[in-house]
């Protein structure tokens, strides 16, 4: 009976899930066999009944675009020969990752997913396996210079870490520049946990990149299971069309990493936004870096991903 009962679940799970996106447009396509991987995308809907906002975020201050669903993902990625995407879970949803995990349910296979839990609650184990039934493969983690040095003592945090590690799941940090030595403190603690550092560690932010910053980043493949998304172009440099600025810190990390430790990702709906265009992106990595070899492009546009996102 309980058997039965699971199975039911999961059936209204999923048709529930089907149901939300019939109703919003989004059209269902076919589990990819090829094609290049995004690994960094949010998506949200203007739906916040259904999926409502977490406290202390408004929907006309937070939500900029008021909308980025899998169809509007899908307009911008398909032409450029994107077929999976991982997803990140937005902040203005906090610890609830329902709307990413019924995108994920509606198209088995399309995507992967990157949540977030809350590390101070007892449980947190738990949900993080909870989160890996559902297809979740990464959790993300914010690591400024503060929060990322009291990981030291963080019961919580160093759970997550180990259960990682034991996994084979993913700790993603959104980290600035300033955390870098408290993050390469944990790799050495954890040295078989997976770490995906989201967007060169906001390295050029500022708009520039500095030296210091970027040799502090490349210190961290010294731990083999570390990786490293290049990513944010908008964000990063001159944060201008074509990126060609960025080239010679992606040289830099291709040399420290090689291209087997390297993702290439968009960082939708804002790789999207007046003044940039989710080609500039793709084609950086694709069709600019004349140092990159047709195998890194496999490497840093899908396999990669792939290994850690989608095996």
């Amino acid at each position: 009976m309980q058997t039965t009962r699971a199975i039911n679940r999961r059936t209204f799970l999923q048709a529930s899930a089907l149901s939300v996106f019939a109703t919003s447009g989004c059209v269902s396509i076919p589990r990819p066999a090829s094609g290049f991987i995004d690994a960094h995308v949010h998506v949200w809907t203007p739906d916040t009944q259904r999926y409502p906002l977490a406290e202390g975020f408004l929907r006309e201050k937070d939500m900029v675009p008021t909308s980025f669903t899998p169809t509007e993902l899908f307009a911008n990625c398909r032409a450029e020969g994107v077929a999976r995407i991982v997803l990140i879970q937005m902040s203005f949803y906090k610890f609830d990752n329902s709307y990413m995990l019924d995108v994920m349910a509606a198209q088995p296979g399309v995507f992967s997913g990157v949540a977030v839990v809350d590390e101070t609650k007892p449980d947190v184990v738990s949900e993080m396996k909870a989160l890996a039934l559902r297809g979740v493969r990464g959790f993300r983690v914010r690591a400024s210079r503060e929060l990322a040095e009291a990981w030291k003592t963080s019961q919580g945090m160093r759970k997550m870490w180990s259960h990682a590690a034991e996994a084979g799941l993913a700790i993603c940090p959104l980290a600035d520049p300033d955390a870098l030595p408290a993050l390469q403190a944990m790799c050495k603690d954890f040295p078989k946990t997976r770490v995906v550092v989201d967007h060169f560690a906001r390295i050029g932010v500022s708009g520039s990149v500095l030296p210091e910053e970027l040799e502090q980043l490349s210190r961290l493949s010294d731990f083999e299971n570390t990786f490293v998304k290049t990513s944010a172009f908008y964000a990063l440099g001159a944060k201008t069309p074509p990126y060609a600025d960025l080239a010679p810190m992606i040289r830099t990390l291709h040399s420290a990493f090689g291209a087997r430790r390297l993702l290439w990702a968009s960082d939708c709906p804002y790789q999207v936004q007046p003044g940039h265009h989710y080609a500039d992106s793709i084609g950086l990595i694709r069709d600019r870096l004349e140092f990159l070899s047709a195998e890194d492009k496999e490497w840093m546009l899908r396999k990669t991903a792939e290994q850690i996102f989608f095996a």
